[in-house]
């Protein structure tokens, strides 16, 4: 969030780079997608909505975690053609390697797969991918890849000034005609599986204009010098190991953990709707707003890498609102003035984010608390989520569903009640400067006021608001039917653990975080 122009408007700052078309510049030369794409049963049921709403999208919000799941394994199998995947972190636990068979089972149809991983998150799946890869239709690619694959952290101690950048996006997208974008990377916690941390998330399942836009962002990565094709980094294939992979996925769907997640995507309602054409889609106007993927290799922080302009004109001025979810909060200096001024022009302006309890990164969690006292100054609102936010207790919030225990990982904004982002996005430097991030700005009053609506009611026995106690310290404050109960220190937590954070805070790492 650096040089913030004056018009700018909080979290705005920092989300980095329109894609090519929000900066004239030429359209990437696509890939030729299989013959006959245009006779997919998704182009066929896609063809007659969009030709109603020229140059409109169509979206869907996927805020249940099931049902995020059950998409994209619906999208797989009734992909046709082609299947363009992209995410940051992809899991080798139940729901992963479920999704990686749906994968294999298109491929097996015929169906083109290329697969685009950073290669940050694909612990463990070295032997898995290389299998993958090895089938005809398939082509898996790493991004900025780790040299070093068996020991993980030497690659940050000898490299560590590039294997620091990672690419955030996430998309999967069928045949060029349907996309899934949003926060969710591929593993139990992001679907609401398993006993341990859920991650409350949201998701956009998107069909129309603005596909062809995503699917030139996945060009343009997947021809990128930072992608590097699996098969000159891991070893071959052994000559079993399509045999060990079916072995694997066969187990996998064997396992009484799995029978709700197959049951899910028999019963994928988002895609069967769709295909039916009875899909509820709100055709509006959708702009993809994406990094490119150049700022992997560029150290500098040049402005002509990081296009702030393109992004705050499409984004606006807000005028009334600013709602943002983001749960890796790190505004840094320049960030809080953006924000603390947007509430001094009057702009009401409230923020989500993770409590010290439910964060899952807590060196993060320190970025944010030596700034929070400024921004509470400066007229923002703010909340954070509980740890134990109970599916009955947020039915509000319905990207908390699941678990016992829950961490926000959605990132969301709304401007004036009129307009939301959903993406990979947090409001921190990191994504701003380091990792390269994507995800699409809709013109959409009922989903941004759906967001809104949820901070209009204050998260009662899901979030604390925290504030300025009478003698000048901080309290939470946590909202339930039988009234406020106020704490004095960070709910939910030890003594070490704070002076942990209070230590972290003092540290020059903002930029890192």
């Amino acid at each position: 969030m650096r040089r913030i122009s004056a018009r700018l408007t909080a979290a705005l700052s920092v989300l980095a780079l329109a894609c090519p078309e929000a900066r004239g510049e030429a359209r990437p030369a696509m890939t030729p997608a299989p013959a006959g794409a245009e006779s997919s049963r998704l182009a066929q049921a896609i063809a007659p909505l969009a030709a109603a709403h020229p140059g409109k999208s169509g979206v869907h919000a996927l805020p249940d975690p099931r049902d995020a799941f059950s998409a994209r394994a619906a999208l797989a199998a009734a992909a046709d053609r082609t299947l363009d995947v992209q995410y940051y972190i992809w899991h080798g636990d139940e729901t992963g390697t479920l999704l990686l068979e749906a994968l294999w089972r298109a491929a097996a149809r015929g169906v083109r797969v290329r697969l685009l991983l950073d290669d940050s998150g694909t612990t463990g799946l070295d032997a898995t991918l290389t299998a993958l890869d090895a089938h005809p239709n398939v082509e898996v690619r790493l991004y900025n890849p780790l040299f070093h694959r068996g020991f993980r952290p030497i690659n940050y101690l000898t490299d560590f000034r590039r294997v620091n950048r990672r690419m955030h996006n996430k998309s999967f997208t069928a045949d060029g005609q349907v996309t899934l974008v949003g926060g969710r990377n591929i593993g139990n916690e992001y679907f609401g599986a398993g006993s341990g941390t859920v991650f409350a998330d949201l998701d956009l399942v998107a069909t129309g204009a603005v596909v062809r836009d995503v699917s030139e962002a996945f060009e343009r990565y997947w021809n990128s010098p930072s992608a590097v094709p699996a098969a000159r980094l891991l070893k071959p294939a052994p000559p079993d190991g399509a045999a060990t992979l079916e072995a694997r996925f066969l187990q996998v769907r064997a396992a009484d953990d799995s029978q709700a997640w197959l049951a899910a995507a028999r019963d994928a309602a988002t895609v069967r709707d769709l295909l039916a054409g009875t899909l509820a889609l709100e055709w509006t106007r959708a702009l993809l707003l994406c990094d490119d993927p150049a700022k992997t290799l560029d150290p500098t922080g040049r402005k002509d890498v990081l296009l702030l302009t393109a992004m705050l004109q499409a984004v606006g001025h807000p005028e009334t609102s600013f709602d943002l979810v983001s749960p890796y909060l790190v505004p840094g200096e320049k960030g809080t003035a953006a924000l603390a001024g947007l509430a001094g022009r009057g702009v009401r302006v409230r923020i989500l984010t993770n409590s010290l309890a439910a964060t899952d990164v807590s060196v993060v969690h320190a970025g944010y608390a030596r700034r929070r006292g400024d921004l509470l100054d400066g007229g923002v609102r703010l909340f954070e989520l509980e740890r134990s936010a109970l599916e009955a207790r947020a039915a509000q919030l319905s990207w908390l569903s699941g678990g016992s225990h829950a961490s926000l990982h959605a990132k969301t904004f709304s401007v004036d009640g009129a307009r939301i982002f959903v993406g990979s996005f947090n409001f921190d430097e990191r994504s701003a400067l380091l990792n390269t991030e994507m995800g699409l700005l809709v013109d959409s009053p009922e989903l941004a006021g759906r967001l809104s609506a949820v901070f209009d009611r204050g998260f009662p026995g899901t979030a604390y608001e925290v504030r300025r106690a009478p003698g000048g310290s901080l309290e939470w404050v946590e909202r339930s039917p039988s009234g406020e109960r106020r704490l004095t220190a960070e709910p939910g937590t030890g003594i070490l653990k704070r002076a942990w954070v209070r230590f972290l805070s003092i540290l020059p790492i903002e930029w890192m975080l």
